[in-house]
C-alpha cells in the first residue's frame, strides 16, 4: 500500500527539531499569505474542457512561539531559502454525474489542507506535500516537485520545474473508480484503482511585488494522468492531459501577539 505519511513525517519532525530555539523564549509571530483571483482548469480530473472560477492560495511564511521556530517569519514571502515548513491547501469543486458522466454518482466538493517541507537555495528548490481531504473525500493526497528559480530585478521572482502528485486508494477511487452500480448505471466499465502517483507534469510561475504587503502571482500548468489515473474509463472517454492557468493578487500578513 502506499503511504507517502512513512517519508514525508520524519522530515516534517526534523524540521521541527532544527527550527527550535536553544533557550530563552522568542517573539510570537506568524507570517502568511494568502492569493485571490481567477484560475481556469479541467472541469474534473480526466475531462477534456475547462472551466474557469474564482481561484485562491495559501502560502505559510513562518511561526515563531516561544522555543518553536517554523519556517522565517521575518523572511522573503516568496521562495526564501533555507530548509523549513511550509502550508499547503487545495479546493477541489464537486463533479456532478452528467454529461458524458451521466450514471456516476456526484463526488462532493473538498478542501484538502496540510503541510509539506522544503529545501531552498538561491537558484532551485525541492518540495514535498502531504495534504488530508478535511472536507469531501476524506483521503490523503500529495505532491512532489522541484524548481529552477530566477531571482530578477525589482522583486521578481520566476520558477519553473517538475511535479508529481499522488494520492492514496481512497482518493484514486472518489475521482477515478467506477463501482459496479454506477458501470450499469453509466455504461463505464466497473474500475476500482490504487494509490499511487496519478500525475506527473510541469509548472511556471511567477511573482512580482507591487509593495512590501502586495504582489501578483501568475502560474501555468500541465499535467499528464498516468498509471491507475490515465487507465480510469473516466479519463479514457475524456484526456490525460491536463492544462490549467490562474493569476492573482497576493497579500502578506505578518502577525505579532
Amino acid at each position: 500500500m502506499f503511504k507517502p505519511a512513512i517519508f514525508i513525517a520524519p522530515l516534517i519532525a526534523a524540521t521541527i527539531g532544527l527550527g527550535a530555539g536553544p533557550t530563552a523564549a522568542q517573539d510570537r509571530a506568524l507570517a502568511f499569505s494568502l492569493t485571490g483571483g481567477v484560475a481556469t482548469a479541467p472541469k474534473y480530473f480526466g475531462a477534456s474542457r475547462n472551466s474557469i472560477s474564482p481561484g485562491g492560495a495559501f502560502g505559510f511564511t513562518g511561526l515563531s512561539f516561544g522555543r518553536v521556530q517554523l519556517g522565517n517569519p521575518d523572511g522573503p514571502a516568496q521562495f526564501a531559502t533555507g530548509t523549513g515548513l511550509r502550508g499547503s491547501l487545495r479546493y477541489i469543486p464537486k463533479r456532478k454525474g452528467e454529461k458524458e458522466l451521466a450514471g456516476l454518482d456526484d463526488v462532493k466538493a473538498s478542501l484538502e489542507i496540510g503541510a509539506g517541507v522544503h529545501h531552498t537555495a538561491e537558484f532551485w528548490q525541492v518540495f514535498a506535500d502531504l495534504r488530508y481531504g478535511v472536507i469531501g473525500h476524506k483521503a490523503v493526497a500529495g505532491e512532489l516537485g522541484a524548481n529552477a528559480i530566477y531571482r530578477g530585478a525589482n522583486g521578481l521572482v520566476v520558477h519553473a520545474g517538475p511535479r508529481a502528485g499522488f494520492g492514496n486508494a481512497r482518493f484514486m477511487r472518489s475521482y477515478f473508480g467506477v463501482t459496479d452500480a454506477e458501470s450499469s448505471a453509466s455504461g463505464l466499465a466497473a474500475y476500482r484503482p490504487s494509490g499511487g502517483v496519478h500525475s506527473v507534469g510541469v509548472e511556471l510561475g511567477m511573482y512580482q511585488p507591487l509593495s512590501d504587503d502586495w504582489g501578483i502571482t501568475g502560474t501555468l500548468r500541465y499535467d499528464r494522468l498516468r498509471g491507475d489515473a490515465g487507465n480510469s474509463p473516466i479519463v479514457r472517454q475524456g484526456s490525460r492531459d491536463q492544462v490549467g492557468a490562474s493569476i492573482g493578487v497576493t497579500r502578506h500578513f505578518n502577525f505579532r501577539f
